[in-house]
């Protein structure tokens, strides 16, 4: 039974394939944007900027509003939040949530 449903299956097997490869993308990505060695460094570059006087502090503020935005926002949350042990909200690892 397993050898014929192989085969009758075997012209959605790219399509499979695929979804598992943006499944995959979707979530290294995710990964990368709240990795907090990367939120470090988006900060750390605005202030850069901003002394340099590349950007007005404005900008700088507008941006590091941007970055806890997203680290804060409903796009960030649905399922990502938790509550760590003295009660602040923290985040899940992503296994878990699988």
């Amino acid at each position: 039974m397993d050898i014929l449903w192989a085969l009758l299956t075997l012209p959605y097997a790219p399509v499979r394939g695929l979804t598992a490869l943006v499944k995959v993308v979707a979530r290294e990505a995710e990964s990368q944007q709240y990795n907090p060695v990367n939120v470090r460094r988006e900060l750390e570059e605005l202030d850069r900027a901003a002394a340099a006087g590349d950007i007005t502090p404005e900008e700088r503020d507008r941006g590091q509003q941007q970055v806890l935005n997203r680290l804060t926002g409903p796009a960030a949350g649905a399922g990502r939040t938790g509550t760590r042990r003295n009660g602040a909200p923290g985040l899940k690892c992503l296994h878990t949530i699988q």
